[in-house]
């Protein structure tokens, strides 16, 4: 029985990964990380704690939909107590991306910025068209809820990572997140990663690849939240049997 770890409990995924944990057969919720309250019930064996030392010493493996600090401080913890780690948090700073990666130098982890498996296909599908269709411009729309707090989303910027890629590029260089006033005729190879909030969106991904007389467009729309604690709980399963190294969803997937 794997004993799973949940950070982010008490946020908008943590009552879906708490529900779907506690459905496995083979998995035991061992230990949920609270900041605040929780109020998703929990069986009395379960351990509550704030304590990230604690946290990590009752569980096997951890799934951490959290936020930039919380990820950091779990990662900081971790390098002196090693645990397979699935992280999916977003909106990193160049100082957690380098702790991200210096951590997997001592355990198991995998990290991406979306858990669902049909977005793993689209970004080699992105990858493919990009370099493909080379004359055709791309643009990049995400759309979620109103409450989420980072712009664009962690999926989009890895899909603009993916359509560089695809053409050799340096997403640096040529990311636009908008546009205002006279600005001029679109560049050759910019990429534009544009963010809409509203209601209560899950998720929904388009990448457009324009060219004169024809379009191509590839969407992904989540309609539930499951779709990413599943996926989530997929990749633990799979994490606890890997050595240390930094994964991705399409390595589970095996594509």
């Amino acid at each position: 029985m794997v004993r799973v770890g949940i950070l982010g409990s008490t946020g908008r995924m943590g009552a879906h990964l708490i529900k779907n944990v506690l459905e496995e057969e083979e998995l035991e919720l061992s230990t949920l990380h609270v900041y605040d309250e929780l109020t998703t019930p929990v069986p009395e064996s379960v351990l509550l704690t704030n304590s990230m030392v604690k946290f990590l010493d009752n569980c096997d493996v951890v799934i951490d939909f959290s936020a930039p600090v919380a990820t950091q401080s779990l990662l900081e913890t971790a390098i002196e107590d090693p645990k397979p780690l699935v992280i999916a948090t977003t909106g990193f700073s160049a100082h957690q991306q380098n702790l991200l990666e210096e951590a997997s130098k001592k355990m198991p982890i995998l990290y991406a910025t979306n858990m669902s498996a049909g977005i793993a296909l689209l970004k080699k599908l992105v990858e493919q068209v990009s370099a493909t269709l080379k004359d055709f411009d791309i643009e990049i729309v995400e759309q979620h809820h109103r409450h989420k707090v980072d712009a664009p989303s962690g999926t989009a910027l890895t899909l603009a990572e993916f359509a560089a890629k695809g053409r050799d590029l340096d997403l640096d260089k040529v990311r636009i997140s908008g546009r205002d006033g006279q600005i001029g005729a679109r560049t050759k190879d910019e990429i534009a990663v544009m963010a809409l909030r509203g209601g209560d969106i899950v998720g929904r991904h388009t990448v457009g690849f324009y060219n004169d007389g024809e379009y191509l467009e590839l969407n992904h729309t989540a309609t539930s939240r499951e779709t990413f604690s599943k996926g989530a709980i997929r990749a633990a399963k799979w994490i606890v049997d890997q050595q240390p190294g930094l994964y991705a969803i399409n390595d589970v997937l095996g594509i």
